[in-house]
């Protein structure tokens, strides 16, 4: 017998659209022979659905378009198919008014619906505010020649805890261990599992040590696409009795692959596997292309705007809007000041030529006198200093706002994680916009991405080519050699807003920065650990200020593309009247906007 795995990219609350989706994958698995479709955690609804579960319309809404999908499936095709469901209990016995689901569907009609079983409630993920744990184990029957095969059914989180491979369990239940117990033949899993580095790797070794352990195929279907700031690798994966992946569907991109079962030996026979992209640079570029189009499409748009200001940040980030939304649909405008040094204007104009983006100079000198002109009876007798520097930011910033609100575009902005922690960077400012793209990457990072990116397109690499990078390496070849001009790789950072101005000035070197900050935010590691790592501890102190401090900024920034496990966002939930500073030096209080903006 045959599985068909989805692997399908939902849009939130759009029901009659991921229907379809469901039913035209169904149509497809029916025409390739298969028995079974698997679709990914919540599909109907698309994950996550957050808040949109609490209104009883939504829920309602989409018990309807189950019922309808129903009867539109192939009749004799086993489909299962993820939505929330309600608890017709939950007042009697004081639980949650929602179960996660997922709905047997055949011959018309619901046939069995089974709840998820373990609800995460670490980093981005809140699902005990909505939904009722299930109980189980949880399977069904089909019938195969003159006995019946069991399949049992798990939701996402539910193969998240086996205490062999994790060292310990989360949750005092592991439900796949539950079915292993019920002697099923067959575990499938209806997942929306986000995308961060390397996770898809852990994945896949957390499925084929279960597969191997309980001596049961796996097959494992994830959502892809992205939803606000998770983006969603899929990856969709099927693993043999002994461990071994026999089917891999590519990443970042739906499909569909069917597996088969052979009932003689009891196990899936081997398939088609799609390569992991090469190396996270890769892995990270895919992510935040394919975040950039589904966030811009999802949300109506058809076009972005970006701020062009001949550093590497912009650079990257306008790089990613042409592959993600073609060259023709991305606008840079570039706003010189009296302090930009003439190089990073002609940058900014290389890339924009290089890239095929339509670019305008809107130069704000003269704002800048007025802003001197109308502030001077309330600044006469102070110094020039952060406050003048911020002024330019945020001319920028409403500039970039106007054209935004003019023409409909999308404007992007381009702060990366280091920044963005340490609190460099201006509130209205460079700050604005509707999708933080690069806001989870730290420095060090973009500029891996970018040397990547450049020898990815100067080899005539096909690696990314159908990441829409295929016209414009062809034309960096008629062009230049490099799709990020050398210039913008090679100069020091700068945010310009006076004369000789470098990033250094207020802030360690970035190798340094990041690798403070990765140990703060993504290790939780202590001072004295981080000392003990080499770094001075004066450093440390000043960097672990900053981050405490800078909490009112990140709170007021757009929607971050999260690629790692620890992004700002909904995953980090720092309080911003805070004095916790056990580690630290006595603290001063002084004003948030005077510790550091640029």
């Amino acid at each position: 017998m045959k599985f068909a795995i989805a692997q399908l990219n939902p849009t939130i609350g759009d029901l009659a659209h991921n229907a379809q989706q469901v039913l035209d994958a169904a149509r497809q698995a029916d025409r390739l022979g298969a028995q079974v479709l698997i679709t990914t955690e919540l599909v109907l609804c698309g994950y996550p659905p957050r808040d949109l579960l609490l209104q009883p319309s939504f829920i309602a809404a989409m018990a309807r378009q189950l019922d309808t999908l129903a009867t539109e499936l192939p009749p004799h095709l086993a489909v299962l198919v993820g939505y929330a469901s309600a608890n017709p209990k939950a007042r009697y016995h004081g639980e949650k008014p929602l179960f996660n689901s997922t709905a047997l569907i055949q011959r018309g009609q619901v046939q069995q619906v089974f709840h998820k079983q373990l609800l995460p409630t670490y980093d981005v993920f809140d699902e005990h505010r909505y939904f009722a744990p299930g109980q189980g184990p949880s399977s069904f029957t089909i019938p195969l020649g003159d006995w019946g095969l069991r399949v049992g059914v798990t939701i996402c989180e539910d193969l998240w805890n086996d205490e062999e491979f994790w060292g310990g369990r989360s949750y005092p239940r592991n439900p796949i261990a539950d079915l292993a117990d019920d002697h099923v033949d067959v575990v499938i899993n209806l997942s929306a599992s986000p995308y961060s580095v390397n996770k898809a790797q852990l994945r896949a070794s957390m499925l084929a040590h279960s597969a191997a352990r309980f001596r049961c195929p796996i097959l494992y279907a994830n959502q892809v696409g992205a939803n606000d700031d998770l983006i969603f690798d899929g990856t969709s994966m099927a693993f043999n009795r002994q461990g071994e992946l026999v089917a891999r569907l590519p990443s970042y991109q739906a499909g569909l692959a069917v597996v088969e079962y052979d009932p003689i030996q009891r196990d899936l026979c081997p398939g088609d596997i799609a390569p992991l992209p090469a190396d996270e640079n890769e892995a990270i570029w895919s992510a935040l292309v394919l975040g950039v189009r589904d966030y811009t499409h999802k949300c109506g748009f058809s076009k972005a705007v970006i701020g062009l200001s001949g550093g590497i940040d912009s650079a990257l980030v306008a790089a990613i809007a042409a592959a993600a939304l073609g060259p023709a649909n991305v606008l840079g405008i570039l706003m010189p000041s009296p302090y930009s040094s003439d190089h990073s204007v002609t940058d900014a104009l290389a890339l924009a030529q290089t890239l095929g983006i339509a670019h305008q100079t809107l130069a704000i000198g003269p704002l800048m006198a007025d802003y001197d002109q109308v502030l001077a009876p309330l600044f006469t007798g102070t110094s020039s200093g952060i406050a003048e520097e911020n002024i330019q930011s945020r001319i920028r910033g409403n500039l970039l706002m106007a054209v935004s609100n003019k023409f409909g575009h999308l404007l992007l902005s381009t702060g990366n994680k280091s920044e963005m922690a340490v609190g460099y960077c201006t509130l209205y400012g460079d700050m604005n916009g509707g999708l933080a793209v690069i806001a989870d990457l730290p420095k060090t990072r973009v500029y891996a991405l970018c040397g990547w990116l450049n020898r990815q397109v100067g080899s005539g690499n096909g690696a990314v080519a159908p990441l829409a990078l295929g016209e414009l390496s062809e034309r960096v070849s008629n062009i230049t050699d490099a799709l990020i001009p050398q210039n913008i790789l090679a100069k020091p950072p700068s945010a310009e807003l006076k004369p000789g101005q470098v990033d250094q000035d207020s802030l360690p070197p970035y190798d340094v920065l990041d690798d403070i900050l990765d140990r703060l935010v993504q290790r939780h590691e202590s001072v004295a650990d981080m000392v003990a790592a080499g770094h001075d501890a004066a450093v440390v102190d000043k960097v672990l200020r900053l981050v405490s401090r800078a909490e009112f900024k990140r709170r007021q920034t757009p929607p971050v593309l999260k690629v790692t496990d620890r992004a700002f966002g909904l995953g980090w939930r720092m309080p911003i009247a805070n004095r916790w500073k056990s580690e630290l030096k006595p603290l001063t209080i002084e004003p948030a906007e005077q510790l550091l903006e640029a």
